[in-house]
């Protein structure tokens, strides 16, 4: 068997995160990105955990903001030549894996994702091979090689209903990496998965404690959890789930003041659904004195205005374009194939 503790890690060396712009500057660069992408016919794909001022450039210049799974359908359908991704690194190889003729850049090839540096290919693979009779289902938040390796790839958004199916068919699960999802999703379906034990270095810190504290200072307000969070966090939620049901969630619900558990990032989003709301950062690390990631991933937090102008006018495009070595691609496409034809089955009420 896999011992989790010689693979997983559980302290990461994070990188700087992206100089901000100022006021003065912000128009300006603003319409020197949009200029370039109107001649390159390009667009900023955003994920909702990007710094504000990212995801702003992305709506002002006709690009997108979205989960993973909004990242990946927006890409493949677009027509854009090219698609400047800011999130993750696993969100540019996903990108180029579902639209390998497009030219895929990323503000920085360096941006990680702790579920994803705590998920190796060459363990996974070892993992998998011992128990053959399990269907494999992975997160998005992996790498090109560890999807390929697996049956099924899910995001967030469906991943309850995608197990509850394989569970009705009598499947047996392996669940990778995010051992708080997995959790909730085996607590939700009862399904009989073995978990890898990653966890979201973001989620991983929320304290149920000092959440419940916070709750008594503000009885009336509704508490919004990623299930990425531990299971005692999740326990006090008012909704549990990924980022964009939280968004639509929050525009729905009566309560004046949201805390909310899942990446800070999300607030630029919710200000706009909820204008009127008090939004609190659910505590992290003990009383939230101190903190290792402060509710912000530190790898998001890599993707900058200057950077996506560097990735847009740099002579060697090298240092930015995602690649995705071909047999490797081929046999993640089959997994979130089935990711996307799941999702679009489960939308229009169409079931396999």
């Amino acid at each position: 068997m896999i011992d989790f503790s010689r693979i997983v890690p559980t302290e990461f060396v994070y990188p700087g995160a992206a100089a901000p712009v100022s006021a003065g500057e912000k128009d300006a660069l603003f319409e020197e990105i949009s200029s370039l992408l109107k001649k390159r016919n390009a667009a900023v794909i955003a994920h909702y955990y990007c710094n504000s001022e990212v995801q702003e450039l992305a709506e002002r210049t006709g690009g997108f903001i979205g989960d993973s799974l909004e990242m990946a359908k927006w890409g493949r359908r677009s027509e854009f030549d090219e698609l400047i991704v800011c999130g993750v690194r696993f969100m540019g190889e996903t990108a180029k894996i579902l639209s390998p003729e497009k030219r895929i850049l990323m503000p920085d090839l360096r941006a990680e994702c702790s579920l994803d540096l705590g998920c190796p290919i060459g363990e996974f693979s070892q993992f998998c091979d011992e128990h053959p009779d399990r269907t494999v289902v992975v997160y998005a938040n992996t790498s090109a090689a560890v999807k390929a390796r697996a049956d099924w790839v899910v995001t967030s958004s469906i991943a309850v209903e995608l197990i509850e199916y394989l569970h009705s068919k009598g499947e047996k699960i392996i669940w990778a990496p995010d051992r708080h999802l997995g959790s909730y999703i085996q607590r939700k379906t009862g399904a009989d998965m073995l978990r890898w034990q990653a966890h979201c270095v973001v989620h991983d810190e929320f304290k149920s404690q000092a959440l419940e504290d916070l709750m008594k200072q503000y009885p009336d307000a509704a508490v919004l959890v990623h299930p990425e969070s531990p299971a005692d966090v999740v326990a006090k939620a008012t909704v549990v789930g990924s980022t964009s049901q939280l968004i639509k969630a929050a525009a729905k619900l009566q309560q004046k003041i949201f805390i909310v558990a899942t990446d800070s990032g999300i607030f630029y989003r919710l200000r706009q659904a909820c204008p009127d709301r008090e939004l609190i950062i659910a505590p992290t690390f003990g009383e939230g004195a101190t903190c290792k990631s402060c509710a912000h991933c530190p790898w998001m937090a890599m993707n900058g205005i200057h950077e996506i102008l560097k990735a847009l006018t740099a002579d060697d495009a090298s240092g930015f374009e995602v690649q995705v070595d071909d047999a490797v691609r081929e046999g993640a496409l089959k997994s979130l194939d089935r990711l996307l034809d799941f999702s679009d089955r489960l939308a229009s009420g169409r079931f396999f």
